[in-house]
């Protein structure tokens, strides 16, 4: 067992370097970046719901639901997204891929406990404006990720609760670089933000059968206020533009910048679900988030204010016959979702919101129901108007869920 606790850290310490995800969002420059979705390819299939749990797959959305585990668990997430990025004028195709999680979970009688890595947001952007002669470029990359750890207790048949703890690091480097016509030199601004810091989430998951064959399942997930420390670097540079459009620096200043706390927003969710075990189950969740005390790390946008936010997801699945021998199809789960977000980001007045569509795959493989997750979402974020900027997107994703059994006795004759 120690062996094999070994060789998943490794892994898991292997992806660090690259558990950011890459994104092209133009939307990435506020705040810590555009979040990434927190959970298995599974949930996010069925449009992002975490009221359902079960015995054989890993949930890092609510921690309660480590405690169902019967088997310990592996599992890891890629995704791929492509995308069209346009405006009322113009459009461009980008793509990305990205590790999404990799997780143990392990059962330990009436508790459960887990560990793992999630990217939680991500910067990535490549902007350029034009006014009267001046050429303004802004890049930027990074992000935050979570090392997490979970510990969850069945503490009735019926009732789970159950916390986790969470590790934030990550930087973000953001860079503004100006050239005008017809003159040689140009500026350059570069801004770097090392965060770090903890916070926890709470969950509870409550089970209860109103007839012989269908179940009725409610969550509740709080995640409290935190603030994370932002240590602030400034850079100020001038250049000399060569005739080949390539640049030498000229001369380089460090400007001193406070160091900042950095708020991270509180988070309630609360979900409601019906199925039938083993058969089908449809649930839809309601988040409600305080996004209206984030702040942008060093700087402040005057056109830029923060609101809270709002998510509503629903989502399901169906299996023809789990315990079918002859037909494999059968056996597959089916499952899919449409989720409505607000981002919280209120650029000139308008607020930028998300709308996504899901439909996935869970095909089995293996002995002891393991299976491969194959999900699809086509979606929207932002808008054309008011000169902002609209991102239709196709996401790809896919995990592997691996079971195992480590805790067997063995008989010897």
């Amino acid at each position: 067992m120690l062996k094999r606790i070994t060789v998943f850290v490794f892994l898991l310490v292997a992806g660090l370097s690259q558990a950011q995800e890459g994104t092209v969002s133009p939307y990435s420059f506020y705040g810590i970046g555009t979040l990434k979705f927190k959970g298995t390819a599974e949930n996010r299939a069925m449009g992002g719901i975490s009221v359902y749990s079960d015995s054989i797959h890993l949930s890092i959305q609510n921690p309660a639901g480590v405690a169902g585990l019967r088997l310990v668990n592996y599992t890891a997430g890629i995704s791929h997204k492509y995308e069209t990025i346009k405006t009322a004028e113009e459009s461009q195709k980008a793509s990305t891929t990205s590790i999404d999680y990799l997780a143990l979970g392990i059962p330990l009688g009436k508790f459960g406990a887990s560990f793992g890595l999630i990217p939680f947001t991500s910067v990535g952007y490549n902007l350029r404006t034009e006014d009267a002669g001046i050429e303004t470029t802004y890049t930027g990359s990074g992000g935050l990720n979570k090392a997490f750890f979970t510990l969850a207790y069945q503490v009735t048949p019926e009732l789970s609760v159950g916390v986790d703890a969470n590790y934030n690091f990550g930087n973000i480097q953001n860079n503004a670089e100006r050239r005008e016509d017809d003159i040689q030199y140009g500026t350059s601004e570069f801004n770097k933000s090392d965060l770090l810091g903890f916070n926890f989430n709470i969950g509870a998951i409550y089970k209860k059968k109103i007839s012989e064959t269908l179940t009725l399942s409610s969550s509740l997930t709080y995640t409290p206020e935190t603030d994370l420390t932002s240590e602030n670097t400034r850079t100020i540079s001038s250049f000399l533009v060569l005739p080949s459009g390539s640049t030498t620096p000229i001369d380089e200043r460090d400007i001193d910048v406070e160091d900042t706390n950095f708020t991270f927003p509180s988070q309630f969710t609360i979900g409601l679900g019906l199925g039938k075990e083993k058969n089908w189950f449809v649930g839809g969740e309601y988040s409600a988030v305080k996004t209206s005390n984030l702040t942008n790390r060093s700087f402040d946008i005057d056109f830029v204010t923060f609101t809270d936010a709002s998510k509503f997801r629903l989502g399901g699945f169906y299996i023809p016959n789990y315990n079918a021998i002859g037909n494999y199809w059968n056996r597959v789960v089916y499952r899919a979702g449409v989720r409505f977000e607000e981002t919280g980001i209120n650029i000139n007045g308008e607020g930028i919101n998300e709308f996504g569509i899901s439909f996935g795959l869970g095909l089995p493989v293996g002995r002891l129901f393991s299976n491969i997750n194959v999900g699809f979402e086509v979606g929207r974020r932002g808008t054309t108007d008011f000169g902002l900027v609209q991102e239709n997107f196709f996401n790809t994703f896919i995990s592997l869920s691996l079971n195992d059994r480590w805790f067997e006795k063995r008989y010897y004759d």
